[in-house]
């Protein structure tokens, strides 16, 4: 029987869990948008000021790459809570469902485990870059500025998959996330 699912907006998580969810999601929401948009606005001035004024932004380029690593990090998050990462299940679907759903929370768990693991590292990574005291050439920014979206990034997916995984573990459907229920859905019709 198929637990009932919120909109995706909404979490699935019960208590407290579901409130960190939601917080999260929206917070995803924002980031993502806002970097796009942000990242839309700064391509086109540069580009404007470039043709039409025959002066380029020379803050546009540190900008966009202060963005795209965001946009990047921001984003496995978000695909990880719509369960959109690229997955290679032909073994995986060859099982019965309880025990995909035994795999999944072992998935689940070990991805987040990884993306903990890899939270720390770059937070390593960063402070090696702080102690060097590297500026960005135009913006003057300390260059560890643009990198402490990694950590975020990854924290948020590592919480993301930690949640799937206690959905996984409290449900009786498979979930590829705490929204989305394992399964294909035929959108290819007969002639």
């Amino acid at each position: 029987m198929q637990d009932d699912l919120p909109s995706h907006s909404q979490s699935a998580l019960p208590g407290f869990l579901g409130t960190i969810d939601n917080g999260i999601s929206k917070a995803e929401a924002v980031i993502l948008a806002l970097g796009v948009l942000l990242m839309a606005i700064n391509t086109i001035a540069n580009v404007v000021g470039r043709f039409v004024f025959g002066e380029s932004l020379h803050f546009a380029e540190e900008v966009n790459r202060i963005l795209i690593v965001m946009i990047t990090f921001a984003g496995i998050g978000y695909a990880a809570r719509h369960g959109r990462h690229i997955r290679m299940s032909a073994l995986y679907d060859a099982f019965p469902v309880e025990t995909r759903r035994y795999l999944m929370i072992f998935i689940a768990f070990f991805t987040s485990a990884i993306m903990f693991f890899l939270c720390w590292y770059s937070v390593t990574y960063i402070y090696s870059i702080y102690s060097t005291g590297r500026i960005l050439p135009t913006l003057g920014l300390p260059l560890y500025w643009i990198y402490l979206w990694v950590p975020i990034g990854f924290a948020v997916t590592g919480i993301q998959y930690f949640m799937t995984g206690i959905k996984n573990f409290i449900s009786k459907d498979v979930y590829l996330s705490t929204n989305v229920v394992d399964g294909y859905e035929d959108t290819e019709t007969e002639v």
